[in-house]
């Protein structure tokens, strides 16, 4: 083996000559530097691992990090609903309303409507127009049960009004009133159109602060326009956003001819002023 050392430096002395090595040495013996630095290296790692042991069991002490608190997962929906959903999550609030009644010459007459369960009470809104003149008004809720039901409050002014019922289905799911909307917002408007029951049609926020002349009264202002298909039997049934809020209560529909139908143009009393919460309102929930 050669051995680097400065230049000039002198030789080193021969060594010492080394005793043969006994027969303990030559048979493998520990008093060798080579087995006594690995004998000191397997002591070290067998400390380690005991005191990784007592740590582990021990719960580590104050130098183990705290356990990662569990995080709340989001409980709302991450976008907007679809129309399946919007249904699914507001069709349990929605009811049929039938009313009888005689017209001008004393003729019994029926109709039907639709309305919204509005609180915990199980106060319905309505358009009041379903319910005006009526002697009886009979409701229909989700599961099929049934209930007479009377005007509490009536505004012919914004064709609002509010039912009390006699009696609650077992399963009571009041909808999530409130929201605004924009042009161009969609919409779903839920009812009973023609008598089909549950029928449900999507579209988009047309125009907003539409005013509706009326021929005996006064004319309705400040209305949501929509597009998503209504017909007689709409009427009083929500306008719904697409977080399934309801932003409105259908009152009315265009078309320029005598049918009565729809043509692509509905009109609903925004949610803030059927509740009351509108310039001449106070903002209070429906009335019980």
């Amino acid at each position: 083996m050669t051995v680097l050392r400065p230049d000039g430096s002198e030789p080193p002395e021969p060594a010492a000559p080394q005793p043969a090595p006994s027969r303990l040495s030559a048979l493998g013996g520990w008093n060798t530097p080579r087995l006594r630095r690995r004998a000191l290296i397997a002591v070290a790692v067998l400390w380690a691992v005991a005191l990784t042991v007592v740590v582990l069991v021990r719960g580590g002490g104050d130098r183990t990090l705290p356990a990662a608190a569990p995080q709340p997962s989001p409980s709302g929906p991450a976008g907007p609903l679809g129309v399946p959903e919007v249904y699914r999550a507001v069709r349990p609030s929605v009811v049929l309303i039938r009313t009888t009644g005689h017209d001008a010459r004393q003729a019994l007459e029926s109709a039907t409507g639709t309305g919204v369960i509005a609180n915990a009470d199980g106060a319905v809104l309505t358009a009041f127009h379903v319910v005006d003149g009526a002697e009886t008004i009979k409701l229909t809720y989700a599961d099929g049960t049934t209930s007479a039901a009377r005007v509490a409050v009536g505004d012919p002014e914004r064709d609002i009004a509010t039912l009390t019922p006699a009696t609650l289905p077992e399963t009571l799911v009041p909808a999530v009133l409130g929201g605004g909307v924009r042009v161009g917002d969609a919409v779903v408007a839920m009812g009973n159109p023609l008598g089909l029951v549950d029928s449900t049609s999507s579209g988009v926020v047309s125009g907003l602060d539409r005013r509706l002349n009326r021929e005996k009264q006064d004319d309705l202002a400040g209305l949501i326009q929509f597009d998503a298909a209504v017909n007689p039997g709409n009427s009083g049934g929500p306008l719904i956003n697409d977080r399934g809020q309801v932003v409105g209560i259908v009152v009315a529909l265009a078309n320029p001819t005598d049918a009565g139908t729809f043509i692509g143009i509905g009109f609903a009393v925004p949610i803030g002023a059927a509740i009351g919460g509108g310039p001449d309102g106070d903002g209070r929930a429906p009335p019980r």
